[in-house]
């Protein structure tokens, strides 16, 4: 559905809509990305990385997604709570990683459908205090350019670990 967001703040955010809050609670910290076109962010993050809409106010060209235990937000630029010009790619400086229980459904989907990977896949160690823990892991961008890194756990190692 393409349409203009509602302009007013309480509009927004008082649309209707369909969905529920996501089961098990809301994340104490959950990220709401300004996209250019929501459809477009949704066939993406949806369709491809298997997040499921938990909520929604098409209105608002808002809607609140789930995977698992992570929960992002999505609502087309509307000019509320833009702190500066964006340009693309949006979210310089920060990615989003994303542990999902295995990368070869996303990567095949990906690829499927030509989105490009920017890096990987390849597999890290990553220290964290005195054990290591071992992710494979790629890289690629949402349609405005966001960086999200896909994470599948591939064990530990050293103490606590296997």
């Amino acid at each position: 559905m393409t349409c203009e967001p509602l302009a007013d703040f309480a509009a927004r955010a008082s649309a209707s809509g369909s969905g529920a809050a996501p089961e098990g609670g809301f994340a104490a910290l959950v990220p709401e990305l300004g996209v250019t076109d929501l459809d477009a962010s949704l066939r993406f993050w949806c369709g491809l990385l298997g997040f499921s809409i938990a909520y929604d106010r098409p209105a608002a060209r808002f809607a609140y997604l789930v995977r698992g235990p992570v929960q992002i937000m999505l609502c087309q630029l509307n000019g509320h709570w833009e702190t500066g010009e964006l340009v693309r790619p949006f979210g310089r400086g920060i990615n989003f990683q994303t542990t999902i229980p295995s990368l070869a459904p996303i990567l095949a989907a990906l690829t499927e459908a030509g989105w490009p990977i920017l890096e990987g896949p390849n597999e890290a160690w990553y220290r964290v205090g005195d054990a290591e823990h071992k992710q494979r892991e790629c890289l690629v961008q949402d349609p405005d350019g966001y960086l999200i890194r896909l994470a599948e756990s591939l064990g530990v190692r050293g103490p606590g670990g296997t």
